[in-house]
């Protein structure tokens, strides 16, 4: 069984989440690169798990302004 992901880390800069087994930065053990997996939460902000196929709508423009509507056509 694999282990849950968590959603939000206390320290996500400290392991590499690129596989199940959530090695630390320093001490890569599966050989998944030469750089370790940054969790989405560091890539994309503490909203990322809202993201995706059952999220409403755009996400919200990083300035705060409301999304472009799409081109008519």
């Amino acid at each position: 069984m694999a282990k849950k992901f968590p959603i939000h880390p206390a320290n996500p800069e400290r392991l590499c989440w690129g596989c199940d087994k959530y090695c630390a930065a320093d001490n890569m053990a599966c050989g998944n690169g030469s750089d370790r997996t940054q969790h989405p939460m560091e890539l994309f902000g503490d909203d990322w798990a809202e993201w995706g196929q059952d999220a409403e709508g755009d996400p919200p423009a990083a300035d705060g302004a409301a999304p472009a509507p799409p081109p008519q056509g």
